[in-house]
This record gives structure tokens, C-alpha cells and sequence, in this order.
């Protein structure tokens, strides 16, 4: 199982609107994800599509070192996730001499990707082909009592 990670710090991207573009990805196949970012029309895609891509180059260099073959196809986002990072500090001038703050947040974005695990991948088949064998039915019997009701004079 080849993991490997890449992240970005200080990037000038709010974290909110960053994890939305991040919940698009997490768990999916990591080509797919690369097309997904592709697309999308939000501004935090593209350096999370740079991020992406160095996760998938950074597993590729971990399988080369370690002697193992790798099949990109087989890479899936298994951990990514968005924290905030330092908020810069500006004023802007206003009517009167007042000043209103200006925060430019910053966030920390972290891409993991993973091979699935041939240990975990064979007993999630087992687990599936006997629980589809079997079909139980838990409807239970339950008894309605209709009883009239009585009215007070």
C-alpha cells in the first residue's frame, strides 16, 4: 500500500470556500478527481488541482524508491482536508478619518492519497458475497388493538 501526501500552506484562498471545492473530491479515485477539478468553476480548484497532481507525483517517486510498481488508476483520496491559516490585516480609509479592517484570510489545504489495501480489499469482497447470500426478514408481527372509545356523559 503506497501513501503519500502534499500540502499547501499560506494560500490566499478563504478555508471555507476551499473546503467546498475539497468535500468534491475526498474519496474518490484520484483521476477522477484530477477531471472533477478540472472543471469546476470555483477559484480555490485550481491549486487544489496543483495539489492533486503533486500527491500523485509524490507517490509515484515513494513507489520508485521503495522498488514497487504503481498504477496511477489505482490512487484514491483518502484524507483531504482544509485549515485555516493566518489572516492578514489591512485598513481601508473611510469617510471622517475612520478606518475599516480588512481580513484576508489564508488557509492550509492537505491532500493524502493512498493505494487501497489488498488485505482490506479482500475482506470487504468476502463480506459482501456472504451477506448477499443471505436474506433475512426481521418484519415482526405487531398486534393492533381498535378499541372503541367510550364517551362521558
Amino acid at each position: 500500500m503506497v501513501q503519500a501526501q502534499a500540502s499547501v500552506k499560506h494560500i490566499r484562498v478563504t478555508a471555507t470556500k476551499a473546503r467546498r471545492v475539497v468535500n468534491l473530491i475526498r474519496g474518490k479515485q484520484a483521476t477522477e478527481a484530477l477531471a472533477i477539478l478540472k472543471f469546476a468553476p470555483q477559484g480555490a480548484s485550481e491549486p487544489v488541482y496543483k495539489l492533486v497532481a503533486s500527491a500523485i507525483a509524490n507517490a509515484r517517486v515513494k513507489a520508485d524508491a521503495a522498488n514497487s510498481y504503481l498504477d496511477e488508476q489505482d490512487l484514491f483520496i483518502s484524507e483531504a482536508f482544509v485549515d485555516e491559516g493566518t489572516t492578514l490585516k489591512r485598513f481601508q480609509p473611510r469617510a471622517q478619518g475612520r478606518a475599516f479592517q480588512i481580513l484576508k484570510r489564508t488557509s492550509h489545504i492537505t491532500i493524502k492519497v493512498a493505494t487501497p489495501d489488498e488485505d482490506a480489499l479482500a475482506a470487504k469482497a468476502v463480506s459482501t458475497s456472504s451477506t448477499r447470500g443471505t436474506t433475512s426478514s426481521t418484519r415482526g408481527t405487531t398486534s393492533s388493538t381498535s378499541g372503541s372509545k367510550a364517551g362521558k356523559k
